[in-house]
């Protein structure tokens, strides 16, 4: 069975009397446990496809099913519970709350869900040591390196439990040493987990590390 289904996505922007067109009827079917690499040249559509399929965006037009729940027609009640209990997100710039220790960033997902502060930093607290950060969990995200940052942002992302987990270009901000790093942790906390994932790459070595790698061009799926 699919986790994500994404078919016949377009998606348009109208500016003043010129519709430009993004997303131009997209389809794509990402399998339970399957990691799923997306690549394609800048302005390609990649970021505004992965917006789309996490209900941070809407489409306009086409269908999406998200763990067998068909989207279309769901109120914003409905599009932000499918998003809190089933979804992840990553993104290049970690975005951590600069004010909030890498402890706190993590729990707050939990805190939002309606777990209390004990069981939300006892779990946030367990992923961060997962993540080799059990001496960093106090500290601030400028205190902190860009892989370190990374990886809160990974914990942060997982801490829900997700089906799903979408990244956007998780490591570019990265130099390659750590990138590749942090892709290990990426994909083994994915495995363990048996989540699926689509992962936005500009790095064909990293893609070729995935299950399968899917190419974005002009806004339309190229190959799969």
């Amino acid at each position: 069975m699919s986790i994500l289904e994404l078919s016949d996505i377009h998606r348009n922007f109208t500016t003043g009397s010129k519709v430009l067109e993004i997303l131009r009827g997209v389809n794509l079917k990402v399998d339970k446990g399957e990691v799923v690499a997306l690549v394609g040249a800048s302005g390609s559509g990649k970021s505004t496809m992965l917006q789309i399929a996490g209900l941070l965006d809407q489409a306009t037009s086409g269908s999406i099913i998200i763990d067998g729940e068909k989207v279309k027609g769901l109120t914003d009640q409905k599009r932000s519970a499918i998003r809190q209990n089933k979804i992840g997100f990553i993104y290049q710039f970690h975005h951590l709350l600069p004010d909030f220790t890498a402890l706190e960033n993590v729990a707050m997902p939990l805190r939002i869900a309606g777990a209390t502060q004990s069981e939300a930093t006892a779990t946030a607290t367990d992923m961060l040591e997962e993540l080799g950060l059990s001496e960093r969990m106090d500290h601030f995200p400028s205190a902190l390196s860009g892989g370190e940052q990374q990886r809160v942002a990974i914990a942060r992302a997982l801490i829900g439990t997700p089906k799903l987990l979408l990244a956007d270009e998780p490591t570019g901000n990265l130099d390659w040493e750590t990138a590749d790093r942090v892709m290990d942790m990426l994909l083994a906390e994915v495995s363990k987990r048996g989540l699926s994932a689509v992962i936005v790459t500009h790095d064909r070595d990293l893609a070729a590390r995935m299950d399968r790698t899917v190419t974005l061009h002009e806004g339309m799926v190229e190959q799969i």
